[in-house]
């Protein structure tokens, strides 16, 4: 899937059913990183190319990727049929610990209780990754509660902020006991 707009090109490959292969480029290298970090754990084999307006800021590309890797996945999900639909998960790292809970019933709605005291990591501004999780989570159309159970420290606490989001995508999406129905007593989602 691409989006093109006068600030932003992105396109993104994905493949749900992966084993974590990446090839990322968006120009901002600790984001790649937590790109290649959030596919690693979510098992999502995914190529991702954006180029942006980086001159102004990062935002607009950061949000885009968001909308685009999105987009990918609620257009792998389809009807959603025999999804487990839930996941979760509580990630250390050194001194943060992070906690991820998704529910991929294609109604969005977003929290972000994680507070940073720094301002950036490296050239990252660390305020655009709550941006990137909120375009994400109303892209692919997921119910997503992020939270900060302990750590001061940017780095760590952003990347388990990502290792928690992908471990918690990867339970919601995987296949469930019952492959052909639709996880909710509605019989639709």
């Amino acid at each position: 899937m691409s989006r093109q707009t006068s600030e932003t090109s992105i396109h993104v490959e994905l493949c749900l059913d992966g084993n974590g292969a990446t090839s990322v480029d968006t120009g901002i290298g600790f984001f790649d990183h937590m790109l290649e970090t959030l596919c690693k754990h979510a098992m999502f084999d995914a190529t991702i190319k954006a180029e942006g307006d980086l001159h102004v800021d990062a935002h607009h590309l950061v949000e885009d990727v968001g909308i685009v890797l999105g987009k990918c996945i609620d257009e792998a999900l389809g009807e959603r049929v025999g999804i487990a639909r839930f996941g979760y998960a509580i990630v250390p790292m050194d001194d943060a610990l992070l906690l991820v809970s998704v529910d991929m019933g294609g109604r969005s709605f977003f929290a972000w209780d994680v507070e940073v005291w720094a301002q950036s990591v490296g050239s990252f501004d660390v305020g655009l990754a709550e941006e990137f999780f909120r375009a994400l989570c109303n892209n692919a159309r997921m119910n997503l509660h992020v939270k900060k159970l302990a750590g001061k420290n940017a780095h760590h606490i952003i990347e388990a902020a990502f290792k928690a989001l992908a471990i918690a995508i990867r339970c919601a999406v995987s296949i469930s006991g019952c492959a052909t129905s639709i996880p909710s007593t509605k019989g639709v989602l």
